[in-house]
C-alpha cells in the first residue's frame, strides 16, 4: 500500500483530546463529565456542511477531519475541543495502515 502524503508541518491546530466519563450524582441519575486526555496538533479540515429544518428548529451539520499522529488511545466517543469548539469523534482510521496518522473522521457540536 502506498504511504499518504501527509505534511506533517500541516498539524498546526491545537487540539484537546477528551474522553467521557459517567458519574452517578446524589439523586442517583448520571452526569457525563469530559476529561482531558492529551493536548495535540492536528490538521482540520471541513468536509461538508448541512441544514435542514426540524420542528420548530432547525438542526446544523458540519463534519470535518481531523489528522494527527497515531495515538492507541483514541476511539470513537470521544472528542477534540478546539476553546469553545467540540468535535465529537464518530469513525477513524490509519489512512496507509503504516502506523504513523489517524484521521478522525468527526461531526462539530453545538453548530
Amino acid at each position: 500500500m502506498r504511504r499518504a502524503r501527509i505534511d506533517p508541518g500541516a498539524l498546526r491546530t491545537r487540539l484537546t483530546l477528551e474522553v467521557a466519563e459517567t458519574v452517578v450524582d446524589a439523586t442517583g441519575g448520571h452526569v457525563e463529565n469530559w476529561n482531558a486526555v492529551a493536548t495535540l496538533f492536528a490538521r482540520l479540515e471541513p468536509v461538508a456542511a448541512s441544514s435542514r429544518f426540524g420542528p420548530d428548529q432547525r438542526i446544523e451539520r458540519v463534519t470535518h477531519h481531523i489528522t494527527i499522529r497515531h495515538r492507541d488511545d483514541v476511539a470513537s466517543g470521544m472528542r477534540f475541543r478546539a476553546g469553545a469548539r467540540l468535535f465529537a469523534i464518530r469513525h477513524l482510521h490509519d489512512p496507509d495502515e503504516s502506523g504513523r496518522y489517524l484521521v478522525c473522521q468527526s461531526e462539530e457540536e453545538g453548530r
